[in-house]
């Protein structure tokens, strides 16, 4: 009886023992996390394939599968300009969009779409961001996790008619938005705001005349179907994109997890990230010229010259206003990093 009483108890400790090892999750059951990701490119864009996907894949091997992440494209979760707000009310977990669709809300962050900067690339551009951003850490992305931020690099116009000098472009209306629609006012252009996702069908149907972007837009967006003339301005335009995460969500993984994503995320950053643009713009423009036969313009020097002198003025117009906001050289450091990083890329 004794022997058999005495089994009895090694048999409870012993399943005392294992089951807090059980709930550590020691059996290989571990929490995992589902998060949903919203975005406004179609399926097919390479933001999604060759970007957001492989990103998802990369943050499922790090973290074992215990974090996955379902994309949501052409905005059927949270549209173009509701997509900050709405990764910061809930509505999406993780969003990627453009800071540049809720103009005003990023003040600081418009430095780095201002005209007359030169990025050289996409490479450029958003190594010039992010390390800009992490320097700054500006209070107006305070309300998100912020994991990366990545950019077009240069743009240019395509449009409908041909704009070979400043001229050309007087009262002609072009699909730009947020700082960009103020640099097509200060060169006597018609700004439309607008996400690319409806600039097609404006195209085509004459609301508007052209378009300030990136050229893989020309591919990406088919607007190379419905536009005939590229004009190169490269002083004209960068567009900061953003992939942020809801802070509650963040908060409730465990911090070993929450370094994980961080580290594989400025991995991925460096080495797919910041030349997205660059892969795409290269195929865009080959898209434009040799398939749609778009004529390509560009600019005399002194042509580029006199774009340049009036859009400066934003710069100078910038640095007053950003006071009331902060009283850091925001202006200065986004020339400084311009400098290092065109030499470097």
């Amino acid at each position: 009886m004794k022997s058999t009483l005495k089994k009895c108890l090694v048999a409870v400790m012993v399943i005392a023992l294992l089951v807090p090892l059980y709930a550590c999750g020691d059996s290989g059951t571990k929490e995992t996390f589902e998060f949903s990701l919203g975005h406004f490119f179609p399926g097919t864009h390479p933001a999604e394939t060759d970007f957001v996907q492989v990103w998802a894949d990369q943050i499922d091997t790090a973290t074992n599968g215990q974090v996955k992440i379902t994309s949501y494209p052409g905005g059927t979760l949270v549209g173009a300009a509701d997509t900050y707000n709405g990764v910061k009310e809930g509505i999406a977990d993780i969003g990627l969009s453009c800071f540049a669709y809720t103009r005003g809300q990023f003040p600081v962050l418009e430095a780095f779409e201002l005209p007359g900067v030169l990025y050289e690339n996409s490479k450029v551009a958003s190594m010039v961001a992010w390390e800009g951003i992490k320097e700054l850490n500006p209070e107006e992305v305070q309300d998100t996790k912020l994991l990366m931020v990545i950019a077009t690099g240069p743009g240019d116009l395509f449009t409908t008619v041909p704009v070979r000098s400043l001229d050309d472009l007087q009262g002609v209306v072009i699909r730009a938005t947020g700082l960009s629609a103020k640099t097509i006012s200060a060169l006597g252009g018609t700004p439309e705001g607008m996400p690319q996702s409806e600039a097609y069908e404006a195209l085509s149907k004459g609301v508007v005349q052209g378009n300030l972007s990136p050229v893989e837009v020309l591919k990406g967006w088919k607007h190379g179907e419905v536009t005939q003339y590229l004009t190169r301005t490269p002083f004209l335009y960068n567009t900061l994109f953003f992939v942020t995460m809801n802070l509650d969500k963040w908060n409730s993984m465990p911090k070993k997890l929450q370094n994980t994503i961080i580290e594989t995320t400025e991995k991925f950053h460096k080495e797919v990230g910041i030349g997205l643009w660059d892969m795409q713009n290269k195929a865009g423009l080959a898209f434009a010229l040799n398939e749609q036969g778009m004529e390509e313009i560009v600019l005399s020097d002194a042509e580029a010259a006199k774009w340049i002198e009036m859009v400066t003025p934003l710069q100078d117009e910038y640095i007053e206003n950003i006071k009331s906001v902060t009283d850091k050289d925001v202006i200065g450091l986004v020339k400084s990093l311009a400098d290092k990083y065109n030499d470097i890329y």
